[in-house]
């Protein structure tokens, strides 16, 4: 595939990430699931905005299929993101940000779309827990009709995000994706992307992981949930006789790598967690990196383990300049 123009096409929620450092106390006020993700309408998220009254909030172009695509360009690579906007000042921001970041971008803003771009407010508190508020907005309206199959004939991979289940439409798009990429002999990827997923659509995940799905990433409580045992060494075993490769992160202790039913560890990089929005993420983006570019997939956990630990040594869901001349001192 050396002949391919891109690394990899994403489809996932466009989401423009508000990103707040709050206290422990602001969680428990505003009722919500520390660590998870609420769905919420847009008067509901600005409810939010106005209890925090935050001076200083900071903005980017995200979403988690996103973010891992950003991290690929950031390790050196090339991708091509499928997402919906629409046509105000937020979707604008985001078509830029995406743009700047080195990615194709090419599906149009909606233009008088009833629904604004979506949104999420992140909530970070002092132990680099992550709590997410999001209105999904306008990429809901995200249509199998809007993907662009010959950009993905031009790349080596295919990745989508578990979000995209939250909606009918963007369901629809993802299993397009996978279906054309099967056709075209193009690997896949999945990412799991959140437990309260698993709780909602465990059962199609597993549909999907066996008919779809050449390679799989999920973290430790993910794993957990989707198989209903609570040893992670088991976990990886199980996962390991419904998909060819796995990726199981487990925090600051690296990942195991399940490849054709073998199970290794991969140490993670000793570093202090301030911020974890975007952790798994930049897992996927630096594996995918590294699998699209020949490393083995020892050295491809390693490589995503190291930009995981950068993006959580500080705040924001990915990082502002590129890995690539870091690989060889990784690496080797």
């Amino acid at each position: 595939m050396a002949d391919k123009k891109y690394d990899v096409f994403g489809v996932g929620n466009a989401i423009v990430d508000i990103l707040a450092q709050v206290e422990d106390s602001v969680i428990s006020d505003l009722e919500l699931n520390k660590g998870g993700m609420a769905l919420m309408s847009t008067g509901q998220q600005g409810d939010v905005l106005d209890r925090i009254n935050h001076p200083s909030l900071s903005f980017a172009s995200g979403g988690s299929a996103a973010n891992t695509m950003v991290s690929i360009v950031q390790s050196g690579g090339t991708g091509v993101y499928s997402g919906k906007v629409a046509n105000d000042a937020n979707g604008q921001f985001y078509i830029k940000g995406m743009q700047d970041e080195g990615l194709e971008f090419y599906i149009p803003p909606a233009e008088n779309a009833e629904e604004l771009t979506g949104s999420c407010v992140v909530l970070t508190t002092p132990d680099a827990e992550r709590t997410m508020c999001t209105h999904l907005g306008i990429s809901t309206a995200l249509h199998k009709e809007d993907l662009d199959f010959d950009l993905l004939e031009q790349s080596k991979c295919s990745y989508m995000e578990g979000y995209l289940w939250d909606a009918e439409e963007p369901r629809k798009a993802c299993v397009a994706t996978f279906e054309e990429s099967k056709k075209l002999g193009i690997r896949t990827a999945f990412s799991f992307s959140d437990p309260f997923l698993i709780d909602r659509f465990g059962d199609q995940f597993k549909g999907l992981v066996n008919d779809y799905c050449d390679i799989v990433f999920c973290n430790a409580d993910e794993a957990r949930m989707f198989l209903g045992v609570d040893s992670i060494e088991a976990c990886a075993e199980k996962m390991g006789q419904i998909c060819e490769l796995v990726f199981i992160t487990d925090g600051g202790s690296g990942c195991y790598v399940i490849e054709k039913g073998g199970i290794a560890k991969v140490e993670g990089f000793p570093v202090k967690a301030i911020d974890t929005v975007g952790a798994g993420d930049s897992f996927a983006g630096g594996v995918l990196y590294g699998l699209t570019n020949g490393f083995d997939t020892l050295k491809a956990a390693r490589w995503g383990n190291y930009f995981a630990a950068q993006v959580v040594s500080r705040i924001g869901p990915r990082l502002t300049e590129s890995l690539e001349s870091k690989k060889t001192e990784v690496l080797g």
